[in-house]
């Protein structure tokens, strides 16, 4: 099936997009130091009945390079822009991490713009202290390193993956580092302040969605934990929590398949249309 690389402008720089197949879109937002990637087996799946738009977020893959921080409705912001370059009024969206925060943005601020959400491994409310300088810590080292290096590439992967998948799923774990190790150090530093310590509390933002939402979690997510899903999954009227077994932070990734049941079962069944 064949793949269309576009670039858009959009309020955060121009950002990468790989456009597949035809029908009703689905715009696919990654995690944090992930690109389009990672949606593969999505994209793969979904474009044979809907237009699949995979995005590289701001300062990741081939999108240009981040100059400051961002705020989340910038983000959401962003994909305005997308749909608007392209023509489309709505969308269904699937993020993971970075991008379910921002699905969550986008469905409460620009409700219609959105007619289906899926959640992925992220979290409504802002970062506890202990992760705050964690992650204050990782920039340190970024620096120091001049990029994600080893013996930095270990700790990505035990907070994007688990025991799973680092046991059977050897080829998960490589596509992690490599994608991890291309990022732009500054663009780095920039994205992880504003999506991880920086990060607002949005559970109030987040009570205001009224599109069908679907919250998926990995029960071996050491970055957000199950309790946390259920908190974000409290936070928006009528959500669905699934957690999946056998996968970490990247789901998406990790177990595909499981994921596109998920998915093609919850755009089948909570109204959700692909004409």
């Amino acid at each position: 099936m064949d793949r269309r690389h576009i670039h858009i402008q959009t309020r955060l720089g121009l950002l990468h997009v790989v456009l597949t197949g035809s029908g009703h879109p689905i715009v696919m937002w990654p995690s944090l130091l992930m690109d389009a990637a990672l949606w593969d087996a999505q994209v793969a799946h979904f474009a044979r009945n809907f237009l699949t738009i995979a995005v590289d977020p701001p300062g990741h893959g081939g999108s240009s390079r981040l100059e400051r921080p961002f705020t989340f409705d910038e983000c959401a912001g962003c994909v305005v822009d997308i749909l608007d370059q392209l023509g489309l009024p709505r969308t269904h969206f699937i993020g993971n991490s970075w991008g379910a925060m921002i699905g969550g943005t986008l469905a409460a601020e620009f409700p219609d713009r959105v007619e289906s959400a899926v959640l992925m491994n992220g979290t409504a409310s802002s970062a506890p202290l202990g992760q705050r300088l964690q992650y204050r810590t990782l920039l340190m080292v970024i620096r120091i390193l001049g990029g994600i290096r080893p013996p930095l590439t270990r700790s990505v992967v035990r907070a994007f993956l688990g025991p799973t998948t680092e046991r059977t799923r050897p080829q998960v774990v490589r596509q992690v580092v490599d994608v991890a190790r291309r990022n732009d150090p500054a663009s780095v530093a920039h994205a992880v302040r504003s999506v991880v310590i920086d990060r607002p509390d949005q559970r109030g933002r987040f009570a205001s969605i009224t599109c069908p939402t679907l919250i998926v979690g990995g029960r071996e997510d050491r970055t957000f934990p199950v309790p946390e899903l259920e908190v974000m999954a409290k936070s928006i009227p009528g959500a669905e929590l699934v957690v999946a077994d056998g996968a970490a932070h990247l789901a998406a990734a990790e177990i595909p398949d499981e994921v596109n049941r998920l998915v093609e079962t919850f755009l089948t069944y909570r109204g959700a249309t692909s004409e």
